[in-house]
């Protein structure tokens, strides 16, 4: 049997972002352990800056109860593979922006998830009709592995920034850099464009180090 990352070729009638090619099977990247789930002491926060100022929390079986969409999305992973045609089902941001609304003046959010890992997007980025916090793909819940309970799913940026087993959000009214950020990749980070790392950042894309 073939290494799940070996390439497979072009999905035919449907163009890939420069550089990128299709798997087979779901290869699975991380940095660090997978964290162990506990429904009972999990939450999902939302904080920064607020329209009200206070914070807005949801433990696990009220987050479960949160209206879902489904939304078929692409997965374009930074180490070159591109997952096509997937069917997420989660809490959209929108409607997390819905419930939790942001101050005004708010225009990145720093999505949150264990051990400290954060990935920053722009609010127009969080509120595409395609971002969620997925608990499903393809009608099967997420392993955990690949980010059950809830990853976040940012269809049209690189996967880096589909945070895997996000635990909050902090509205931000001034961008800053997320954890691979920091360490050298784009902070937009749009595949089409193949905005892979900092270098390649041009005036305004991004805050300084």
């Amino acid at each position: 049997m073939s290494p799940p990352d070996e390439p497979s070729g072009e999905a035919p009638g449907k163009p890939l972002p420069p550089g990128q090619y299709i798997p087979r099977g779901w290869p699975v990247l991380h940095y660090g352990p997978v964290p162990r789930f506990r429904p009972e002491s999990w939450d999902f926060r939302v904080f920064g800056a607020t329209e009200s100022g206070g914070q807005y929390r949801w433990t696990w079986e009220e987050f479960e109860r949160l209206p879902r969409t489904r939304a078929v999305g692409d997965f374009h992973c930074v180490t070159k593979f591109s997952i096509l045609d997937n069917e997420w089902e989660g809490v959209p941001g929108s409607t997390v922006v819905e419930l939790a609304p942001p101050h005004p003046d708010v225009t990145h959010v720093m999505v949150w998830a264990e051990y400290g890992y954060s990935a920053n997007i722009r609010m127009s980025d969080f509120l595409a009709d395609t971002t969620m916090f997925a608990m499903y793909r393809n009608g099967e819940r997420l392993t955990p592995d690949h980010g059950f309970p809830v990853r976040l799913v940012v269809p049209h940026l690189y996967a880096w920034k589909s945070v895997k087993w996000v635990r909050g959000v902090e509205y931000m009214v001034k961008d800053r850099r997320g954890f691979w950020e920091e360490r050298g990749y784009h902070n937009v980070a749009d595949p089409w464009n193949e905005q892979r790392y900092s270098y390649q950042e041009e005036e305004g894309e991004a805050p300084p180090y």
